[in-house]
């Protein structure tokens, strides 16, 4: 492990319309989607949607997420898996830097099984500010975190991270689209 956290190793790429045809059929309109992730997976699930929370510590950025936050030291880590009923679709890690923790994002401490997309989607105010995507091979950390929390095996997975502004505070959501999300 890295002084700042586990090294990624996949190309994370700002996204451009452009660079849809690289990722499977299925794929594409997931990566680009602008809205709430939580909202798209809650309606293909037909309202049998739930958060599952794998964890929740303190913990140092990799490099390439420190220098998206534009931000060091101990981040607030979340790692959950949004379910449609028992069935995994996304791991999403969630990074925010103690900073951001203040004032009215204070909320963000206590989400537990509450999606992070209600919270952020619901506020006006919150900017959507990079959207970066990456294809993650089997070699790579968040692959197999993903996997792990999963309890699945297989191929390359697809994500996308994105480095929100919320109540004027920086975080970023990682999204892992699991297989199954593919065929949606």
């Amino acid at each position: 492990m890295s002084p700042v956290g586990f090294v990624l190793r996949a190309e994370w790429r700002r996204w451009r319309a452009g660079m849809a045809w690289r990722a499977p059929r299925g794929m594409r309109r997931w990566l680009a989607d602008q809205g709430s992730l939580t909202r798209r997976v809650q309606w293909r699930c037909r309202g049998v949607f739930k958060v599952r929370l794998i964890r929740q510590a303190w913990e140092r950025p990799t490099v390439s997420e420190a220098v998206l936050l534009g931000a060091r030291g101990w981040m607030l880590c979340r790692e959950v898996v949004l379910c449609c009923g028992d069935e995994p679709w996304v791991f999403a890690r969630t990074l925010i830097p103690r900073a951001s923790l203040r004032g009215g994002a204070r909320c963000l401490r206590l989400l537990g099984e509450r999606p992070l997309g209600e919270v952020l989607f619901s506020d006006p105010a919150t900017r959507r500010q990079r959207v970066e995507v990456a294809r993650l091979a089997v070699d790579d950390p968040l692959w197999r975190r993903a996997t792990a929390a999963c309890g699945l095996r297989g191929d390359d997975l697809w994500g996308r991270r994105t480095l929100f502004r919320y109540a004027g505070k920086p975080l970023l959501v990682n999204e892992i689209f699991l297989p199954v999300v593919d065929s949606r």
